[in-house]
């Protein structure tokens, strides 16, 4: 199994340990510490040595940060998670707040008391949230206080090491563009942009131009590392020399000088002392970087991360991988709705549910030779009422069986080295009431309305995220996260800049791999959530058009579950984008499954008139 269903968090932890980063504080002559779930490079997912906020609070979420001061403590999460911290974290240690509504800089701006010494670390905030942090205390009449060393690191006694996960080449093949002309290309923007260097401290991005993956963080196959790029002359790879075998190494050795991650600050102090101008991406790069430039003397623009725009444009080898990886979990998927439609109620839990999900894919690789490398994260397998948990993780504490007259939801994904995947399917467990039909289907009129959307070209995912809630918001109804998210290529499964959210800046363009995945959640019943991944395509102008407009492609190859579709809630081009999308998946998958699944199959994707 690529996924443990032990459970990692305990309330009590906040209970014992914020009293001991009380007192390292006091030492330090600090009187508190902002705690986010960052590591050096400012990922979602972090390796275990750098998951300070779950050490701390108990709280395991992939989004939060909390602020503990001398007599209080509040810890902050997103709407994704607003009923898991309440049980996975201690009520009279924490005050709870939104991520959203109330960041920490608004809190502390409005909540911290006049003269406090807060204490950050400059390695976990960027240079833009340390601007927004040191505005914040001053408007508090407070000092925020960088600190060399992290008092949680100081107090966990039993910290792991850093991870050590083995490099390996992802072929050109898959990439489609070798990673000399991937670093030329990289070049040519840094000195558009007005630097001599550039650091990328984003593993994908170090991934995505160097062509490697990696294995240290759990279900996403990243190396952690940092690079210098130069607008001239060859870059520098900064990453442990374990990670590298022979074949690693020797072909990292002719695109890049490698050096040791403890290299990179004495490496910039000197690119600093010889008059480079270095650009760090504000939203990315961590304070530390820059206060390591400037304090020797240099200095440092604002530069994007040169790699996150390409690498978001996924080209032709990456959608074709995306493609054939979504195929092939198309025939996982199958083989999994049709066994689950075969069980009886009770007889089966949300760990066993998930592993059999899991053991599908397995077997959908190996048939093809494309064997599944991981899954992208872990899989949210929720029945009942635990399907109203938005990032619900199963543990053996909280597993719960698949009981009649309830919703079961399931929002998985897989990572095959041609390409990553991400899907939702909600489903009956015997008989859905005529409430949880109605609150599906105006979940699936969001989905369609994605799928079928044309734009123009300067849309941006904020400018569409509404048509994926306007059937919700007329029945007063809504879901609290965003539509969608970007996807990699055998990479993150949750990519940035490109997303559809309210904070969903970036223009949409061609290549780009997004999820589509409106949901509603009825605390204490059940959830609904419905995913599939498309991509933008190029703008196209039609027969009677006068201006080009871009679509999406719909990658995922999996049924619906029409039981739970409400057909007089859907209008005729709703009706036929689904019958059109059924038709598709079943033409697509049938010669691929076992007779038992195609027959299953077939009556799961029939038009709804039958």
């Amino acid at each position: 199994m690529f996924q443990s269903f032990e459970s990692h968090s305990d309330s009590r932890q906040g209970t014992e340990r914020v009293p001991l980063l009380r007192r390292e504080l006091q030492r330090a002559n600090i009187d508190g510490f902002v705690v986010p779930r960052a590591d050096e490079h400012q990922g979602e997912y972090v390796a275990a040595r750098s998951d300070r906020l779950k050490w701390l609070t108990g709280f395991t979420g992939s989004a939060g940060a909390a602020i503990v001061l001398m007599d209080r403590a509040v810890i902050f999460v997103d709407g994704r998670y607003t009923l898991q911290v309440r049980y996975q974290t201690d009520e009279d240690t924490f005050s709870y707040d939104s991520l959203v509504d109330n960041p920490p800089t608004k809190w502390i701006a409005g909540n911290l008391p006049a003269g406090v010494r807060l204490g950050f670390d400059p390695w976990l905030h960027t240079v833009a949230e340390t601007k927004a942090l040191l505005a914040a205390v001053e408007k508090a009449g407070s000092e925020l206080v960088p600190l060399a060393v992290n008092p949680i690191d100081t107090i966990w006694q039993d910290q792991p090491d850093a991870p050590k996960g083995a490099v390996a080449i992802q072929p050109v093949g898959f990439a489609g563009e070798l990673a000399k002309d991937k670093i030329a290309r990289m070049a040519d923007a840094i000195g558009e942009a007005g630097a001599t260097h550039t650091v990328v401290t984003d593993p994908s991005s170090i991934a995505w131009i160097f062509n490697i993956r990696g294995a240290d963080v759990d279900h996403t196959p990243l190396a952690l590392a940092f690079a210098i790029l130069p607008a001239e002359g060859r870059p520098s790879l900064f990453i442990d020399p374990g990670k590298l075998g022979i074949e690693a190494k020797a072909y990292l050795t002719q695109l890049a000088e490698l050096h040791a991650p403890a290299a990179l600050e004495p490496a910039l102090r000197k690119l600093a002392a010889d008059g480079a101008t270095i650009g760090l991406d504000p939203q990315l790069a961590a304070e530390r970087l820059r206060m390591t430039v400037e304090d020797a003397g240099g200095k440092t623009i604002d530069l994007p991360d040169p790699a996150r725009l390409p690498r978001a444009c996924k080209n032709e080898a990456e959608l074709d991988g995306a493609r054939a990886a979504h195929q092939r979990d198309g025939v996982a998927m199958a083989r999994f709705l049709s066994w689950l439609d075969a069980q009886k109620p009770e007889t089966l839990d949300e760990i066993s549910v998930a592993s059999h999900l899991e053991s599908c894919r397995i077997r959908s690789g190996e048939e093809v030779q494309m064997p599944l490398r991981d899954i992208s994260f872990d899989t949210i397998s929720g029945a009942g009422p635990n399907g109203a948990i938005m990032h619900y993780r199963v543990t053996t504490k909280t597993n719960r069986k698949l009981s009649a007259g309830e919703l079961y939801l399931v929002d998985s994904g897989a990572q095959y080295q041609d390409g990553t995947t991400d899907i939702t399917r909600t489903v009956a467990i015997g008989a859905p009431t005529d409430q949880m039909r109605r609150h599906y289907t105006l979940v699936l009129k969001g989905l369609i309305a994605i799928s079928t959307l044309r734009f123009p070209t300067g849309t941006r995912g904020m400018d569409i995220d509404p048509f994926a809630r306007h059937a919700l918001w007329q029945a007063g109804l809504d879901f609290a996260h965003g539509t969608g998210h970007g996807v990699g290529s055998f990479l993150s499964v949750h990519e940035g800049p490109q997303r559809i959210a309210r904070t969903g800046t970036q223009t949409l363009l061609p290549g780009m791999i997004l999820s589509n995945e409106p949901g509603y959640y009825r605390p204490g019943e059940y959830g609904i959530r419905l995913e599939n991944l498309i991509v933008v395509q190029d703008a196209t102008t039609t027969e009677d058009g006068e201006i080009p407009m871009h679509g999406f492609e719909t990658l995922t190859l999996a049924p619906f579950d029409r039981r739970l579709v409400d057909v007089s809630l859907l209008d005729v081009s709703e009706i036929a984008w689904l019958d059109a999308y059924h038709a598709r998946v079943a033409t697509e998958l049938a010669d691929l499954v076992d007779d038992d699944v195609r027959q299953w199959l077939e009556k799961a994707t029939a038009p709804l008139s039958e």
